[in-house]
């Protein structure tokens, strides 16, 4: 389902979007999020949860890890994609590694 983590375009942030359409069951993810001992913020239309970092998950499928560090931010997608039954990546940290310096504005790090 998640191929990647590129780097948000204010770099504030690292984002995983899924493949194709896919739609996640926010009531269903928020009561195994709680089940497991994470605090989860209920918007409606997405849950912001307090794992090692905030992340906030979109009805849609969209993942932003509130956080500039990329091995975090795999961390935690690990950990949601575990939490969640969410699809695990096909690749590993080199794509996503691959994708954040793509993504980064020329000139940045």
């Amino acid at each position: 389902m998640y191929r990647t983590l590129r780097v948000c375009s204010n770099s504030g942030a690292y984002e995983a979007l899924p493949e194709g359409h896919p739609s996640i069951d926010l009531r269903r993810a928020r009561r195994r999020l709680e089940e497991a001992g994470v605090a989860v913020v209920d918007a409606r239309v997405m849950l912001i949860a307090a794992l090692e970092v905030e992340v906030t998950i979109a009805r849609t499928g969209r993942l932003l890890f509130k956080t500039r560090d990329l091995a975090e931010a795999e961390r935690c997608l690990a950990r949601l994609q575990g939490l969640l039954d969410l699809d695990a990546p096909p690749s590993g940290a080199d794509s996503a590694s691959r994708t954040a310096r793509e993504s980064r504005p020329r000139g940045a790090g």
